[in-house]
């Protein structure tokens, strides 16, 4: 049963990072003049996207690499650690961004 759970979580990382490579292709910038708001929305959720792509490859990499490579795998799992916290952070500012801007136009 565990080595089901392992599996899948490997498989959701994989699939996150395909789908955070699609994210980032749509949110491509083409120059376009936009609204200060709408931009900071675009930086924010291509940082997301961005910390989220670093997490799964330093995933990846940890969970191909020797295990006898301590000093290696050491600075992978404080990326995956740094890289998770600096998703959350850029997901949770984004709503609070949203807000903010909601009660200056009111």
């Amino acid at each position: 049963m565990c080595l089901v759970n392992v599996f899948c979580h490997e498989f959701a990382v994989a699939v996150s990072a395909v789908a955070c490579v699609v994210g980032l292709l749509l949110l491509w910038d083409t120059k376009k003049q936009k609204a200060e708001v709408q931009e900071t929305e675009e930086t924010l959720l291509r940082m997301s996207f961005s910390y989220w792509l670093v997490y799964c490859i330093a995933f990846g990499i940890e969970k191909m690499v020797v295990p006898d490579w301590e000093g290696l795998t050491m600075t992978l799992k404080m990326t995956t650690a740094l890289s998770y916290f600096l998703t959350f952070s850029c997901i949770l500012s984004l709503p609070l961004h949203k807000f903010a801007v909601h009660e200056i136009e009111e």
